[in-house]
C-alpha cells in the first residue's frame, strides 16, 4: 500500500503479550543459561553471549529465522488467539467489532468451506480481467485492483510531503515485481537461477489450479516473466532506495501525465476516487519502464500479468492446494521453511492485522500494566538527556549544527504504549460469504482511510504499528519515535532488573530509534521532517567519514561462503545500533553515578549491559533466509548487530577486557565513532 518510510529495530513484527516473568531471570535480569561461558568474549562474543540459547531454541520446521523476536511471538500469541477465540465461539451482534473478529476468524478456520470452494472466490475477479478487450481499459481495472491489495506495476500511497512534512501527498512507489528484488530476475548465479526456475513453476502450477490447461499456464507464465523481468531491469536496487532526495520528484498533476504518457491517468485517478493537482513520482526510472512495458507489450500479455497478481494474493485465502503451492515456494525454496505455521495462527495473525487497532484496544486493556509505561517515560528522558550529551562531546560536529541538532532532539515525538485515539472500524463491512471476499473489503477500507488524507494536514497522533507490536521507529517526516506496548517486555524490559539490564536492553533500543533522526538518512530531516540539509557542509563530510569506516567493516563481513554483507544496504541501522549502544551506556552511567550497581553471579554492571543487549539477537537462521535477507533488509543479520557493533565500542573493551591479542580486537583508529 505504501512505502515502509519508517525505520524499524527489526524488518518484521510479532504478536506478544507483555510479561515481566515467563523466562527464568535473575535479579540481574540476565539468565547465564541463555549463555556459552566456553566461549571468549573476545573471540566471538555473539556465541559468549547467545550460544545457550542458540542450543536451546533450535529451528523447529515452521521457522526459517528464529530469534529472541519470534520466541516473545511463540510464547505469547496464544493470548492473543484466547482474545480472539473468545469472541469467535459466542454470537455477537451484527455490525460491532465483535461481530468481524468473529466472522473473519470463522472463515479462516473453516477448512472445509475453503477445500469446496477451490478458486470459485476469485473466478469473478478472473472473470473481469478476462472481458477487458482493449488497453485503455486497463487503468481503471488496476486501480481498483490495487484498492483489493493486488500488488500491479506500482504501488499509490498518501504521506507526507517530504519538503513541506505538515501536509499530505500522494505518491507513487516502485513495486510490481513478485520476487520483491530485482536481483532475483536478474542474477545469473546457479543459486538465483535456481530460485527463478521453482518460480517459474510455482506461476505454472497456480494458473493450473485455476482452471487453465498446461498449454495456456506454460504461456500464460511466460507472459508474466517478461513482463516482471522487464519491471525488475527499471527498478532502483534496495540500496539506491534510501537516497530520499533521488525518490522524491514531485510534479504537477498535468506534469505527470505529459511525461508518463500512453497510460489514462484520470481514468485510473476516477476509480481511485481521488482528485490531485500535485504527485510525487518516487522512481521516474521505475515508473518509465512501466510505460514502455504498457507500450510494447500485448493486451494478452498484460492480462496474464494482471490474473497472475490475483493468484499470487489471493492464494493464502483459498483452498489449501492453493496456499501450499503458493507455501512451497515463499515459504520452503525462498525463505528455507520445512513447513507452513497451523492454520490458528495463520488466522490469528490475519486477523491482528485486518483489525489491528481494535484488537490492540482489548490486548491493551487486558495485558499492558500502567507501570510500564511510566517507567518506559522516564527512559525515554534519561535517553534524551544523553544524546544531547553526546551530541555536545562530538569533535566532528560543529557548534552551528550541535545547536539544529539539539533543536531536532527537543522536538521528538514521543509515543509509548498505545494511541490515545482508536481506529473506527464501522465502515468495514466483514460478512458471512468468502474468506477472499473479506479480505478484499479489509483491503479497500484501508484504501479508502488513506486516500481520504489526500491534501489534509498530516496527523501526528496516527499510529504506524499496533499496540501489540514487537518492535519499535523512528519517522522521519514527523520526527517521531514510537515504543508499542509489546516490547515492554523480557528480554527487553524487566521491571524487576537493575539499570545494567533495562539499559542494555530497551535502552539501547531507544537510543537506537533516536539515532535513527541522526543516521545518513535522518540527518536529513530537520527538527519539523522536512527533507532539508541542516549540516554545514563540513560536518557532512566528517559525519560521512566516520560512517564510511561503518560501511566498510561491514562489507567486509561474510555472511555465506561467497556471500558478503551489505554495509550501503545496512548502514543506517547499523549506525543506529552504534548510537543507541552509545547513548544508552552513558545513560545509564548517569543513572547510576550516585549508587554504583554491585556485581551479580560473577558480571560487572557493565558486562551485564552488554551481555543484555547481545541476548537481543540471539538466534538461528538458515542459510536461505541469510542469502534472502542479505540481498533486501537495511538490517544485518542478529549475529553482526553484536559481533559487527561491539569491535567499535570502546566501553566494551573496557568491560571485558579484550586486548590486541583477541579475534574481535579492532584498533582504535580503526573504529567508527560517531556517537
Amino acid at each position: 500500500m505504501k512505502k515502509n518510510f519508517y525505520y524499524p529495530i527489526m524488518a518484521f513484527s510479532m504478536l506478544a503479550a507483555v510479561s515481566c516473568g515467563g523466562e527464568k531471570k535473575l535479579g540481574a535480569g540476565i539468565d547465564p543459561s541463555n549463555m556459552d561461558k566456553t566461549a571468549k568474549p573476545g573471540t566471538d562474543f555473539y556465541q559468549y553471549a547467545c550460544g545457550g540459547w542458540i542450543e536451546k531454541n533450535p529451528l523447529t520446521a515452521e521457522y526459517s529465522r528464529f530469534g529472541t523476536f519470534d520466541k516473545l511471538a511463540e510464547d505469547n500469541i496464544k493470548q492473543i488467539q484466547d482474545l480472539i477465540e473468545d469472541i469467535a465461539s459466542k454470537e455477537q451482534q451484527p455490525g460491532t467489532v465483535a461481530q468481524k473478529i468473529n466472522t473473519l476468524y470463522n472463515l479462516a478456520m473453516d477448512s472445509v468451506k475453503l477445500n469446496n470452494e477451490k478458486a470459485e472466490p476469485i473466478k469473478e475477479d478472473l472473470q473481469r480481467i478476462a472481458a477487458v478487450t482493449d488497453k485503455a481499459q486497463l487503468p481503471a481495472l488496476i486501480a481498483d485492483m490495487q484498492q483489493m491489495g493486488i500488488d500491479l506495476f506500482f504501488a499509490t500511497y498518501v504521506g507526507a510531503d517530504e519538503k513541506n512534512s505538515s501536509n499530505n501527498l500522494f505518491q507513487t512507489f516502485q513495486s510490481g515485481i513478485s520476487l520483491g528484488q530485482k536481483e532475483y530476475y536478474l542474477d545469473k548465479d546457479s543459486v538465483t537461477e535456481n530460485i527463478r526456475n521453482s518460480y517459474k513453476t510455482l506461476v505454472n502450477n497456480m494458473f493450473q489450479l485455476a482452471g487453465y490447461d498446461q498449454t495456456v499456464s506454460q504461456k500464460k507464465m511466460e507472459d508474466v516473466l517478461k513482463i516482471e523481468t522487464a519491471i525488475a531491469e527499471g527498478s532502483l536496487t534496495a540500496t539506491e532506495l534510501r537516497d530520499p532526495y533521488a525518490n522524491y520528484n514531485k510534479m504537477s498533476y498535468d506534469e505527470a501525465k505529459k511525461k508518463f504518457a500512453g497510460f489514462d491517468w484520470d481514468a485510473y485517478m476516477k476509480e481511485l476516487g481521488v482528485t490531485v493537482s500535485e504527485i510525487n513520482i518516487s522512481q521516474p526510472k521505475h515508473m518509465e519502464a512501466v510505460m514502455n512495458i504498457f507500450k510494447n507489450s500485448s493486451l494478452d500479455e498484460l492480462k496474464s500479468y494482471l490474473e497472475w497478481k490475483l493468484l499470487d494474493s489471493s492464494a493464502s485465502y483459498l483452498s489449501d492446494d492453493f496456499y501450499n503451492e503458493s507455501f512451497n515456494f515463499y515459504g520452503k525454496v525462498l525463505s528455507g521453511k520445512q513447513e507452513a505455521s497451523p492454520r490458528w495462527k495463520r488466522s490469528v495473525k490475519v486477523v491482528n492485522s485486518t483489525l489491528s487497532e481494535a484488537v490492540g484496544q482489548m490486548y491493551v486493556e487486558k495485558y499492558f500494566p500502567p507501570q510500564a509505561k511510566e517507567r518506559m517515560v522516564e527512559l525515554v528522558k534519561n535517553l534524551q538527556i544523553s544524546l544531547g550529551q553526546r551530541i555536545d562531546v562530538q569533535e566532528w560536529m560543529s557548534d552551528e549544527t550541535k545547536k539544529k541538532a539539539h533543536e531536532k532532539l527537543d522536538a521528538f515525538y514521543v509515543k509509548v504504549g498505545y494511541p490515545d485515539k482508536w481506529r473506527d472500524y464501522t465502515n468495514l463491512d466483514i460478512k458471512n460469504d468468502s474468506y477472499w471476499a473479506n479480505i478484499k473489503r479489509s483491503n479497500q477500507f484501508e484504501y479508502a482511510y488513506m486516500y481520504s488524507k489526500v491534501g489534509k494536514p498530516v496527523d501526528k497522533t496516527e499510529w504506524h504499528m499496533s499496540p501489540q507490536t514487537v518492535n519499535a521507529y523512528y519517522n522521519p517526516t514527523t520526527n517521531e519515535i514510537c515504543f508499542p506496548a509489546a516490547i515492554l517486555q523480557y528480554p527487553f524490559f524487566d521491571m524487576n532488573a537493575d539499570d545494567a539490564f533495562n539499559y542494555g536492553a530497551i535502552g539501547v533500543v531507544i537510543g537506537h530509534e533516536m539515532t535513527h533522526g541522526f543516521d545518513d538518512q535522518g540527518s536529513l530531516y530537520d527538527k519539523d521532517g522536512n527533507l532539508n540539509n541542516w549540516w554545514t557542509a563540513e560536518d557532512s563530510e566528517r559525519f560521512k567519514a566516520q560512517t564510511k569506516v561503518m560501511e566498510d567493516y561491514f562489507n567486509k563481513i561474510e555472511v555465506l561462503p561467497g556471500l558478503m554483507a551489505n554495509g550501503k544496504l545496512t548502514l543506517g541501522e547499523n549506525i543506529a545500533d552504534h548510537g543507541g549502544l552509545k547513548i544508552s551506556f552513558q545513560a545509564y552511567k548517569n543513572a547510576t553515578k550516585n549508587a554504583p550497581l554491585e556485581t551479580i553471579d560473577g558480571f560487572t554492571p557493565d558486562q551485564r549491559f552488554f551481555i543484555a543487549y547481545s541476548t537481543l539477537w540471539a538466534g538461528n537462521v538458515r542459510d536461505e533466509f541469510i542469502r534472502l535477507v542479505t540481498k533486501s533488509d537495511p538490517h544485518s543479520l542478529g549475529r553482526w548487530r553484536v559481533n559487527g557493533a561491539l569491535p567499535h565500542i570502546d566501553a566494551w573493551y573496557e568491560a571485558f577486557g579484550i586486548t590486541e591479542n583477541d579475534p574481535m580486537y579492532l584498533p582504535k583508529e580503526n573504529r567508527a565513532n560517531v556517537w
